[in-house]
């Protein structure tokens, strides 16, 4: 696989992931209101995996469209950033990555809105305006919970403390993202990261949190290499079609 096309399934395979993981919230959340928003950031993440996975179908020029590419790969072929593939836990949890990713994602795909590939960078201009709705969706649920009530405080933290030292793995730079610079396709992702902690910020904040120390853990999702949960994501969302090669609605 080319480094043009794995640049582009990095975010393909991240908007699928993520997606797939809010949508085990449909029916689950704390209020009705909730269960319907999760469900609509989670079809919306689904919307821009379809497109990207699509345009990584072109890139790759082996036939394969966005169905084979979301579901008939094995764990291995997968490159999300671990971060998004970690159970839901609870929903603190849950608004804390949302809102983590949300800030990452407006950043990139700001970035990624003036791409040499015109087909990206129209994909990143459509998707910025649903990812700026969700950073502001998640981020209030945060600042409710880090500022609420003692429970809520704890929860929030104990989030924070699961979920910060994955996010690293999102800026570290390999060449697959020094060859999508220098081309025009897309940012180092390296290099977003003082920009994606300008828009935690102001959030943090106001939610009575402070970002985490640096570790020199580093997740590897994006290489191929994932954690254990990601066998038992995969195996309940490829069921359908590996019970049913070919299956159409």
């Amino acid at each position: 696989m080319d480094a043009k096309t794995e640049y582009v399934l990095r975010i393909a395979d991240a908007c699928l992931i993520h997606g797939q993981r809010l949508a085990e919230w449909c029916g689950h959340a704390p209020v009705l209101e909730e269960d319907i928003a999760l469900t609509n950031v989670a079809l919306d993440h689904i919307g821009q995996a379809r497109a990207l996975l699509a345009l990584a179908g072109e890139l790759e020029g082996r036939g394969r469209g966005e169905d084979a590419l979301a579901f008939l790969r094995e764990e291995r072929e997968y490159h999300n950033p671990t971060l998004l593939e970690l159970p839901p836990g609870d929903f603190a949890c849950t608004v804390l990555r949302a809102f983590l990713w949300a800030s990452f994602m407006k950043v990139l795909c700001t970035a990624l809105a003036a791409s040499t590939n015109a087909q990206l960078a129209a994909i990143a201009a459509k998707s910025l305006k649903e990812v700026r709705y969700h950073q502001q969706h998640a981020g209030d649920w945060v600042v409710r919970l880090g500022d609420g009530s003692e429970e809520s405080t704890r929860r929030m933290k104990e989030a924070l403390t699961l979920l910060w030292p994955y996010t690293a793995e999102c800026f570290v730079d390999d060449a697959i993202d020094a060859q999508a610079q220098a081309s025009g396709l897309g940012p180092a992702w390296g290099s977003l990261k003082e920009a994606w902690m300008a828009e935690l910020q102001p959030v943090f904040d106001e939610a009575g949190l402070v970002p985490l120390a640096d570790t020199p853990f580093r997740s590897t999702g994006k290489r191929g290499v994932h954690s254990e949960h990601m066998g038992f994501l995969l195996a309940e969302m490829q069921s359908l079609p590996r019970a049913f090669p070919g299956a159409v609605w």
